[in-house]
């Protein structure tokens, strides 16, 4: 598909970049930290290029350049990992027997020092990955928040643990201990937020943790590394940066690795597995595919269902694994729902993340145009037809949004996970046959059901609870509130995160006891023994 100029004109030259979204590149690109030393990564390094392109007077685009980053080695990848085993020592280190209250005051030391730093790393966010600057700093926000509701939720787990078990003429004290090591992988689309999710709960648990910052939002993790040098004992976190197989892989190698938590790809995580050395012996936490259906019956009320169904998919250009990805419609209302999601579409705002009521703004991927665009030319020669007119069109790093009907069967589109902002429609002939294609699907996360009569619904409900891990009411699928579980069946995801799933992913329940007879040893160690002593 050719590349319109129409959308070129939408790039910035680089007078035309407001100054007070301008984010002036330095060296934070090349920050590692390794066993609680700060350092500066002096060997191959890489451009940090923006999402954003500039447009020069010739019309060409190019990727504006944020600074050098870090192209770690594997012996380099091997040094964090080992930093991280020395400080779990066999469960002997300092972070592993700290006490509960000793690791959220840490975190919580933590949360004290990035605060000052959340328009630094919202501005590094808009720049890597191109998401609106409002939502840059939300991202920041949550991911605070989610830090102090995961210290309270930790608080809750031992304040309900605190109390001795008696049974059977034992008494024991059953807690939740860390698992070792553990490595944490997060995703370009929430860079900030979606890494902490994994990195918080693994290390208020005792574990200790080797972060490896994602591909497209470098700056933004690299700006709190001295808050987490500063707040965390010596080797209990370690981040790294550099090309994925170069360092991922020789750190799972080592076998050092106890836990694994990916945010990424079935395919990533089918590889990481097989590289180490005991894979029984490795816990994972996996959050992988999905293609979250939006299933639309004929009573649906089609203004409400058009509005959350555009916004549940093609917000921050449906870079979400939580987006809404195919919606599935009854034949009866498909017209009138494709016209009603057009005019939805049309509304949205397509510029540079730094401008007001921007809806769909430049990809961080710049491959990810042309695969987009191949998507979209496979479901024309197979029937389809894209509705709103110039949806498709790229340019740069732009997509303008495409609403695709009526997705066949044939189509690659219709199981593929665009990750973008393509809103394929397909048409069914009842609900029955729209249940159908989920069981199929070789993904399950969440689904949405638009209609209205409880008859049908709870039919659907009791099918789809067997499916997928959350369904939607009359709304599009999301990942929060933090509080609700978040997990998924067959290849969308290993384990449940949420603010108290997440800490006992990464723990496991220990005990001590002794028989009644040794009950006042038993209590005697509560002043000796920091599992022991109450909370």
């Amino acid at each position: 598909m050719p590349q319109p100029t129409s959308l070129e004109a939408l790039f910035p030259t680089e007078g035309q970049i407001p100054a007070d979204a301008w984010r002036a590149p330095d060296d934070a690109g090349l920050t590692l930290l390794i066993g609680g030393e700060r350092r500066l990564w002096d060997g191959p390094r890489d451009e940090i290029r923006s999402a954003v392109c500039l447009r020069d007077a010739d019309r060409r685009l190019e990727r504006l350049a944020l600074g050098p980053g870090a192209l770690a080695s594997a012996e380099l990848a091997r040094e964090a990992v080992a930093a991280a085993a020395r400080a779990w020592a066999g469960g002997r280190g300092e972070w592993p027997r700290a006490s509960s209250g000793e690791r959220i005051r840490c975190m919580l030391d933590f949360v004290r020092r990035a605060r000052p730093l959340r328009e630094p790393v919202a501005r590094a966010l808009m720049w890597e990955v191109g998401k609106p600057w409002p939502d840059c700093l939300k991202e920041f926000d949550r991911t605070i928040e989610y830090i102090e509701a995961t210290a309270e939720a930790l608080r809750q787990i031992e304040k309900d643990a605190a109390a001795p078990v008696p049974a059977g003429g034992f008494v024991a004290r059953i807690r939740r201990a860390p698992l070792g090591v553990a490595l944490c992988l997060g995703p370009y689309n929430y860079a900030v937020n979606e890494v902490f999710t994994t990195v918080v709960p693994a290390l208020v648990m005792g574990n200790p943790v080797v972060m490896k910052t994602p591909r497209y939002g470098v700056l933004a993790n690299a700006l709190l590394a001295p808050a987490l040098q500063e707040s965390f004992p010596r080797g209990a976190i370690n981040m790294v940066t550099g090309q994925g197989p170069t360092v991922v892989g020789p750190m799972i190698e080592s076998g050092l690795v106890d836990v694994l938590a990916l945010i990424g790809s079935a395919r990533t995580a089918s590889v990481l597995l097989k590289q180490h050395p005991h894979p029984y012996r490795l816990r994972t936490l996996l959050g992988m595919g999905a293609k979250n259906p939006a299933i639309v019956l004929a009573d649906a009320d089609l203004d409400a269902a058009a509005a959350e169904i555009v916004s549940g998919a093609l917000n921050f250009n449906g870079q979400r694994c939580t987006a809404l990805k195919h919606v599935l419609v009854e034949r009866r209302v498909a017209d009138a729902l494709v016209e009603r999601l057009a005019d939805h579409v049309a509304r949205l705002k397509v510029g540079m993340p730094w401008e007001p009521g921007v809806g769909i703004t430049p990809l961080p991927d710049p491959q990810k145009p042309a695969h987009l665009a191949a998507l979209v030319e496979d479901a024309l020669s197979k029937g389809a037809r894209v509705v709103n007119p110039g949806g498709g069109e790229w340019a740069g790093t732009l997509f303008k949004p495409a609403l695709v009907y009526p997705v066949p069967e044939a189509a690659e589109l219709y199981r593929a996970e665009q990750f973008g902002p393509i809103l394929p429609v397909s048409v069914v002939d009842s609900p029955e046959q729209a249940l159908d294609a989920i069981e199929r699907s070789d993904v399950g996360q969440q689904a949405s059901i638009f209609g209205r009569d409880p008859a049908t619904i709870g039919r659907l409900v009791d099918h789809l609870a067997n499916l997928v891990c959350r369904v939607n009411l009359n709304t599009q699928c999301r990942r929060g509130p933090d509080v609700y579980p978040f997990a998924g069946r067959k290849d969308s995801a290993v384990g449940t995160l949420s603010v108290t799933d997440a800490l006992r992913v990464f723990s496991i329940r220990s005990m001590v006891a002794a028989t009644d007879a040794e009950r006042p040893l038993f209590e005697a160690l509560a002043s000796r023994s920091v599992f022991l002593s109450p909370p």
